[in-house]
């Protein structure tokens, strides 16, 4: 039998597994502790094949220890009592389509605070071509239905006899993360690829318990990475700005909104209230620094930042290089142009 039919294979018979699997699971087994809900998305790798519960063990030990509280929620129910919580949605033998037609539904049922996507490995054996477009389309159908959820993306680990699929299947994943990241975008690019070789697969696809536990630490690591992910959504108060005195063109106001922290930098997302055609002018918190905005133009002087009109309606951001300090920029003034 060639590589490519035994991988076929592998995959075949996954399915069949999880069939048996879904067969056996219903609501009922649903396990909650109150904690942050946070949404294992996948195929097999995150059902967890060679090893029942995956990378979820290892995570959930490691959440436990760190003095967290999370549950995790999911249609789906696996893994040994080493496993605190078995909710998932790895769904063996899916491709990213199958996952985009059922995510809606998912996310109405479940509500998840953060979500964990590893989705591709399939459609490196059953259809790659355009797969990073799709790939994109589930992460703009997420991201719609679900803006504040806190969504990490992995890099799909390596596939026995796949590797030039793989690595042009990631670069297309890096590139639409990153795209949405810089758009303020809750989403976190999440290198799995490089954490494994073939040498931690058990079967070629799959991982065997020390390549699980590899990804377990790059989970755990990148939910670290971002300190919200693992606490309950907050909403922010709205802070209405009003400028010092109106100048001659007339005021406005704004409303702020926290984004994307990372560890180096964050967005605020800024809306204009009051009129159609602004400028708006905000000021930074030494040492920070200045790094883009989307939906306005920006010019920068000193710790001042005139962000005016563009085109691009009144909800607008920036993206602030924290240099340590996370303090939200200021609005000097709103003028209506």
């Amino acid at each position: 039998m060639t590589k490519h039919k035994r991988l076929l294979a592998s995959v075949a018979a996954a399915t069949a597994l999880i069939a048996a699997v879904l067969f056996a699971t219903s609501a009922a087994n649903a396990e909650s502790n109150g904690g942050v809900r946070v949404m294992p998305l996948g195929d097999s790798i995150t059902d967890g094949l060679t090893v029942p519960g995956g990378y979820r063990i290892g995570l959930w030990q490691r959440l436990v220890s760190g003095g967290r509280t999370v549950d995790f929620v999911g249609s789906l129910f696996n893994g040994p009592a080493s496993l605190g919580d078995h909710d998932h949605e790895g769904h063996s033998g899916w491709r990213i389509d199958q996952i985009d037609a059922n995510i809606s539904n998912w996310l109405s049922a479940r509500t998840p605070r953060t979500i964990l996507l590893h989705i591709g490995t399939n459609d490196m054996i059953q259809n790659p071509t355009n797969a990073p477009a799709r790939l994109a389309t589930l992460l703009d159908h997420i991201i719609a239905q679900a803006p504040n959820t806190e969504l990490f993306v992995a890099t799909i680990i390596p596939l026995s006899g796949q590797d030039a699929r793989v690595r042009a299947f990631n670069t297309g994943l890096i590139n639409a993360v990153q795209a949405r990241a810089n758009a303020g975008k809750r989403v976190h690019l999440v290198d799995m690829f490089n954490a494994l070789t073939t040498a931690d697969l058990a079967d070629g696809v799959h991982p065997n318990s020390g390549g699980y536990n590899k990804m377990a630490t790059v989970w755990f690591n990148a939910l670290q990475s971002v300190p919200g992910s693992l606490d309950p959504p907050v909403t922010p108060s709205p802070t209405a700005v009003p400028p010092s005195s109106p100048p001659p063109g007339g005021s406005c106001t704004t409303t702020l909104r926290d984004g994307t922290r990372w560890a180096d930098r964050f967005n605020t997302e800024i809306t204009v209230s009051g009129a159609t055609n602004w400028t708006v002018v905000v000021a930074l918190t030494p040492p920070q620094r200045f790094s883009s905005a989307w939906n306005a133009s920006a010019s920068v002087s000193g710790n001042l930042v005139t962000l005016r009109f563009n085109g691009n309606g009144n909800v607008f951001g920036i993206t602030t290089l924290a240099s340590g300090n996370f303090t939200r920029p200021q609005v000097r003034s709103c003028t209506a142009t």
